[in-house]
């Protein structure tokens, strides 16, 4: 602190010593190369002092520390030892303390352990016979729910045996009846396979189907069955429209209708798609295919004779699965239609068609029949024209009635009048048995 202050004087002076030498010289007009020179002997003399100063300052400063830091370390070195003998002393306490709570902890536990292990022992004495009367109370009540269960239960499973019999016996009753009835599907079953597999039967219940449906849309007069269509020919289709010609004179024009139903390919189709062997799947749609070509081609040779038939046939397929079937083909139907002029017809199919030609025979009825309807109408016109003259005879006979009604109205209000005046004169009678004679 002493050099700073000593440091900071020095500066100061030679600030002011500047400050001094600056208006000296300006005053004695002095050359700047003069004045630097006097500054820099000034401030080396000051420098070498100052130097000189600080290096007595810090020998100075050094041997004071030095001393300070032997006194110091002397202090330390007693307090040190001071602490260590009061550390030792009080370490001896300590431990003679912790070994008196040691023993009179020993002591307290053990006579804790004595003590619990009393109470244990009476504890476990009172649990004990605690535990057996629970028992013995357990073992009668089970005993008294084991009868009561024992009871309800059996009086319960001889409830539900009884019922579970009597509906095992109905049930079985059932299964009696429905085996029966099995055993009649399976024999029905049977013989459909039996009717299926037999070319000639299987043609035979085609045709009763395709019967059944033609009844329900047409009249008897409408179709015929077992028809030679073509001239020359012996071959009689199954079932034949009559369409009428194209006059009112002319005979009338068949529509052939036979009823195919090729099972057999139908059939090993429908066992390789559900065997999922794709290999098998072409060649029995390849096989079914053929098999309703060569159908196609027989109707139409055996059948078609335009004009005495017309252009066209149907082949009647009597089940759903075939029909949809021969759909799928792509372009079997067209090349039917387009080769051999024949029509592909389902069960749903073949009613559409009819019930469309049963449209036509009425619109053709009604055609024949226009010229009654004309007639009639002329009867009614002369009967209605009949009716006029009628109504208007009538018309005068209810003017005159209205006029007879008025008439009548204005004698009933004279009437009225005439009442009204004997009312009013009570004392005149005689008045109404003029008016009555």
């Amino acid at each position: 602190m002493t050099l700073f202050l000593q440091i900071l004087t020095a500066v100061l002076t030679i600030i002011i010593l500047a400050f001094i030498i600056k208006h000296y010289l300006i005053a004695k007009n002095f050359s700047l190369n003069n004045f630097v020179e006097k500054i820099s002997e000034l401030m080396q003399m000051k420098f070498n002092e100052n130097g000189t100063l600080i290096k007595d300052e810090f020998s100075r400063n050094r041997i004071e520390y030095q001393q300070n830091a032997k006194s110091e370390r002397d202090e330390i070195s007693k307090a040190v030892q001071r602490l260590g003998d009061d550390l030792s002393k009080t370490m001896m306490n300590i431990s003679t303390m912790q070994k008196n709570n040691l023993d009179l902890f020993a002591d307290q536990l053990q006579k804790l352990i004595v003590s619990n292990e009393q109470k244990f022992a009476n504890l476990e004495t009172k649990v004990t016979n605690h535990l057996k009367d629970i028992q013995a109370s357990n073992e009668s009540k089970l005993e008294q729910m084991r009868k009561t269960v024992d009871e309800k239960l059996h009086d319960t499973l001889e409830k539900r045996l009884g019922e579970s019999f009597r509906l095992v016996s109905n049930q079985l009753d059932i299964v009696s009846k429905g085996l029966g009835e099995m055993k009649s599907l399976a024999t029905g079953v049977g013989d459909l396979k039996k009717v299926l597999s037999n070319v000639k039967t299987r043609g035979t219940w085609g045709e009763v189907q395709l019967e059944n449906i033609i009844e329900q849309i047409l009249t008897g007069d409408q179709f015929s069955k077992n028809v030679a269509t073509k001239k020359g020919s012996n071959d009689k289709v199954e079932f034949a429209i009559k369409l009428p010609g194209r006059d009112l004179n002319d005979s009338n024009v068949w529509l052939p209708i036979d009823a195919k139903f090729p099972l057999e390919d139908y059939q090993r189709l429908v066992e390789a798609q559900e065997a999922g062997n794709s290999d098998m799947v072409v060649e029995a749609g390849k096989a079914l295919e053929s098999h309703i070509k060569l159908e196609g081609k027989k109707i139409s040779d055996k059948y078609l004779d335009p004009p005495y038939t017309t252009d066209f046939a149907i082949m009647f397929l009597p089940v759903e699965g075939l029909y949809a079937e021969v759909l799928r083909r792509v372009g079997l139907t067209d090349k039917l239609q387009r080769e051999n002029r024949i029509i592909i017809a389902g069960p749903t199919t073949i009613s559409a068609i009819l019930n469309s030609l049963q449209m036509g025979f009425r619109t053709l009825a009604i055609e024949k029949r226009s010229s009654e309807v004309w007639k009639t109408l002329s009867v009614v016109k002369t009967e209605f024209n009949k009716f006029g003259e009628i109504l208007e005879k009538t018309q005068k006979k209810i003017q005159e009635a209205s006029n007879t009604i008025e008439s009548a109205s204005k004698a009933t209000r004279k009437i009225e009048k005439q009442l009204q005046a004997v009312e009013s004169a009570p004392e005149q009678p005689l008045l109404l048995d003029n008016f009555e004679e």
